[in-house]
């Protein structure tokens, strides 16, 4: 389900001002195909870029959250990840053991979420979901 997003047109959408260090780091998270950390950023950008300090990563990072166009995440291991948001909506599967994420989409899970809200006496406006597991090939 990966997917490249053009995160320097999203930041000019936005009105923000792209210096070559966020066109950069916009690069970096645009063709990630996980969801890196800071400091994962940062030693990608860095290998573009050995200018782009830690620091510059965290404003920047921050900068693109406030603006809407970066997602973080919270999978348990500590570390914040991020991943530019998307039009499609998506659910994380996270392996408990390599920490690797995979996003899923499945119709008939977000119509089941919808009838459970309603039952509950709710419309569902939004919402999140994670799941951890342990793939079936490692288990004993």
């Amino acid at each position: 389900m990966t997917r490249k997003i053009d995160i320097e047109q999203l930041c000019a959408d936005k009105g923000l001002r792209i210096t070559e260090q966020r066109k950069t780091i916009a690069k970096v998270l645009g063709d990630s195909e996980d969801h890196p950390d800071v400091e994962t950023l940062h030693s990608r950008a860095a290998a573009i870029d050995p200018n782009i300090s830690i620091a510059t990563v965290y404003r920047t990072v921050r900068l693109f959250e406030e603006a809407g166009i970066l997602e973080r995440h919270e999978f348990g291991d500590g570390r914040s990840r991020y991943e530019a948001v998307s039009e499609s909506h998506h659910d994380h599967l996270i392996d408990v053991e390599t920490g690797k994420v995979i996003e899923f989409a499945d119709d008939e899970l977000e119509l089941l979420q919808k009838r459970i809200a309603e039952r509950l006496g709710f419309r569902l406006v939004d919402h999140r979901m994670e799941l951890y597991g342990v793939a079936l090939d490692r288990e004993r």
